[in-house]
């Protein structure tokens, strides 16, 4: 069962910052902002990106710990 949690945790991190990964490089650019330049992945920052990943990993974490029953949520 904890092997099944850590594969949880794992992949959902990885979808998270995959995610966040996509927002900033594909819809960030396409939304104009004051001056008429887009943001940039260096723009944005690293400390950035984690902080939208991780948010978006526990959205993952949730589903996934629904949807495998492995528990890491209480019921």
């Amino acid at each position: 069962m904890l092997l099944k949690r850590l594969v949880v945790w794992a992949v959902s991190m990885v979808l998270g910052f995959a995610v966040a990964t996509f927002i900033v490089i594909v819809v960030l650019p396409s939304i104009p902002v004051q001056g008429g330049h887009s943001i940039s992945l260096q723009q944005y920052g690293g400390q950035y990106l984690f902080w939208t990943g991780f948010p978006i990993g526990l959205i993952f974490v949730v589903w996934l710990d629904a949807l495998l029953g492995t528990g890491i949520l209480p019921e």
